[in-house]
């Protein structure tokens, strides 16, 4: 049985919405490619974002360090890790799933070619007050972009 595969564009959407519908998709067995990552929005007030992340970038386990929970600066490798937030990590469906998860910064030109799904969302500037993009929190967070 081929499994479905689907490629959206995070352009506008928000982050743990997006996400979510990321992880039942993959739970059902299709195959996903998130474009655009560092253009997905995070809702709320951006100091209080910015410091969330910050404390998560700075946790180290004084027992073992090595086995930190790890969270990267940069924009598509964070929005994986949200989408793995989503999944039941700790099982084999759940690992299975993750791996068939794709997340690129921008649109690749082999994916040019395809249908990009573009979900039906808030227009997010009159649906909620402050955001801030995965890009603009990765820059905060110190990632530099080439």
């Amino acid at each position: 049985m081929p499994e479905k595969e689907y490629v959206i564009d995070c352009d506008s959407q928000v982050l743990g919405r997006l996400a979510s519908h990321t992880a039942k998709l993959l739970l059902s067995g299709a195959s996903v490619k998130l474009v655009n990552a560092e253009k997905a929005a995070i809702s709320g007030h951006v100091s209080d974002i910015v410091a969330n992340y910050k404390q998560k970038l700075e946790f180290i386990d004084k027992a073992n360090p090595e086995h930190s929970p790890y969270w990267s600066r940069r924009p598509d490798l964070l929005v994986k890790r949200v989408v793995r937030g989503m999944l039941p990590w700790k099982k084999p469906k759940g690992r299975e799933a993750f791996k068939r998860l794709r997340v690129y910064v921008g649109t690749p030109s082999e994916l040019g070619k395809e249908k990009i799904a573009k979900e039906v969302a808030k227009n997010r500037s009159a649906a909620y007050e402050s955001t801030i993009t995965v890009g603009e929190l990765s820059e905060k967070l110190g990632y530099k972009v080439n």
